[in-house]
């Protein structure tokens, strides 16, 4: 029997410790986020808990609990002499709902461990899990999530990397988001471009009623509108773009939809394809945003292609060689990077 080397035991064992630590904060994350703690504290501090449960209509105790949490995480500010916590201006950003706001993202994870029997299951037999099979948490908190990405990105930078299509939106066009989740990118464009209608479609039939409210709420249901529809199926043509947003990588026939989509585009019309960030090797994808993508894919993309007919399952590290070679499998001819952010690449495809 070998002897563990124990300057390497006792780093690994650091290693799973602090994850596990992050795995158990995640949770207080998502009870802060759903209770309005964070935005009662960002309202009230530098606060003490008793101050802050009585802005967010909570318990003291377990606000007292809570805000300890949050200090020792490094997810609000502690004053010693004070006694009191405030958030600084990122914190609040990315906490407290506001324009970065990342908070919702923990919901993901806690949605994973609600399914954790029939996942297991699946990856044991080789079988797939259906993305509708997901908890609603699910849903929401991608939604909430990636939302903050667009807002940041999608009007201001991914839009005008596509040679003339800002132009060609401001003039007025026809936009369809493919796999449009609760409608967030779809609003977005609805609201920058006035002139364009816009229809958003997705299979997953809660995800667009859920949009269809979005939009009301918006101001913009007068030219957004959303349909249960697949990436292979969708109704209408000659779109001057197509957007698909963080999406193909979850399809069973991803080629199906890019040939689909290649139909329903104009002659000149784009196809915006953004994808998770990612390497051509696995080796180019060993750090914290692979790590984040690689479970992702094993929980929720993997199985959601092995679910649906057509026997692809690109999981959310797909290299750009495998993306391009999906997009000429559907009768594109130009694929270009437009541009990128730390998570996601942005393509511009054409016909």
């Amino acid at each position: 029997m070998t002897t563990l080397d124990a300057w390497e035991l006792s780093e690994f064992t650091d290693r799973l410790i602090a994850d596990l630590a992050v795995v158990a904060h995640a949770a207080t994350v998502v009870a802060g986020d759903r209770l309005g703690l964070y935005r009662a504290l960002a309202d009230s501090g530098p606060a003490t808990p008793a101050e802050v449960a009585a802005v967010a209509g909570c318990d003291e105790r377990y606000v007292i609990e809570w805000c300890h949490a949050q200090a020792a995480a490094g997810y609000c500010e502690y004053d010693e002499e004070t006694g009191r916590f405030s958030l600084s201006e990122v914190q609040e950003a990315c906490l407290a709902d506001g324009p970065a706001s990342l908070s919702a993202g923990m919901m993901i994870a806690g949605a994973l461990f609600k399914n954790e029997e029939p996942l297991a299951e699946a990856i044991r037999t080789g079988g797939g899990f259906a993305w509708g099979d997901h908890h609603d948490d699910l849903f929401a908190g991608l939604s909430r999530f990636l939302r903050a990405d667009y807002r940041s990105n999608l009007v201001s930078s991914w839009i005008p990397a596509l040679d003339g299509v800002a132009a060609r939106l401001s003039a007025g066009t026809a936009v369809a988001d493919v796999g449009c989740g609760r409608g967030a990118a779809a609003i977005l464009l609805a609201r920058a471009y006035p002139a364009c209608t816009v229809t958003g479609f997705d299979p997953h039939r809660p995800s667009v009623e859920a949009a269809r409210k979005a939009a009301v709420d918006a101001g913009v249901s007068d030219r957004v509108s959303f349909e249960v529809a697949c990436a292979q199926d969708f109704p209408g043509s000659d779109h001057g773009l197509v957007c698909t947003l963080n999406a193909l990588h979850h399809m069973g026939d991803p080629v199906g939809a890019a040939t689909h989509i290649r139909s329903a585009l104009a002659p000149d019309g784009t196809w915006l394809l953004v994808e998770p960030m990612a390497g051509e090797s696995v080796a180019d994808n060993l750090g914290e945003v692979g790590r984040l993508y690689y479970a992702l894919s094993t929980l929720v993309s993997t199985p959601a292609a092995r679910a649906q007919p057509g026997g692809w399952a690109l999981g959310a590290q797909p290299s750009e060689a495998q993306l391009r070679g999906v997009c000429r499998r559907g009768g594109f001819t130009t694929f270009r990077r437009a541009t990128e952010t730390r998570l996601h690449r942005v393509f511009d495809v054409r016909p």
